[in-house]
């Protein structure tokens, strides 16, 4: 694979994660609101840790949580496009890059201590979170999917 095929394989994948990162956003949205729940801190929270920042007042700890979530979201796109260089596609491409997302959100969130140990979670806020992760891999997999196929002559 040569160097312009990695780049155009991060560039589609870093758009398939704006449009992973909206479907779950769309998911946790109406989550919340069916069980009448705020939105986690966590990510904002581990933000502020690694980043060293930390937010004045609620409006400017909103626009950090938005800029988090909006960026980690379009950064994994980018790493779906790698796995598609390593050769991995479709549901196992899919499948890898769930794995990575969704384990690195169960082991640095915990090591970062804002939020419990997962053992602690509970099984009905662990299916709800792999499903919100579900739907950004899913998305994130079907769009890059679009973007690269190939039109048949």
């Amino acid at each position: 694979m040569t160097l312009g095929n990695m780049a155009a394989a991060v560039g589609k994948g870093l758009f398939a994660g704006v449009v992973g990162t909206g479907a779950m956003t769309i998911s946790s949205t109406v989550e919340m609101k069916l069980r009448g729940r705020e939105a986690s801190s966590a990510p904002v929270d581990a933000a502020t840790k690694v980043l060293g920042v930390q937010p004045t007042g609620e409006d400017e700890k909103a626009r950090l949580a938005s800029i988090v979530h909006w960026g980690y979201g379009t950064a994994w796109g980018g790493v779906r496009g790698l796995v598609e260089v390593i050769g991995l596609r479709g549901l196992p491409a899919a499948s890898a890059h769930l794995g990575m997302l969704w384990g690195t959100e169960l082991i640095m969130l915990p090591k970062l201590e804002v939020v419990p140990p997962v053992k602690e979670w509970g099984a009905r806020e662990l299916a709800i979170d792999a499903l919100h992760h579900g739907v950004y891999a899913a998305a994130t997999s079907l769009t890059f999917a679009f973007l690269t196929r190939r039109s048949v002559r």
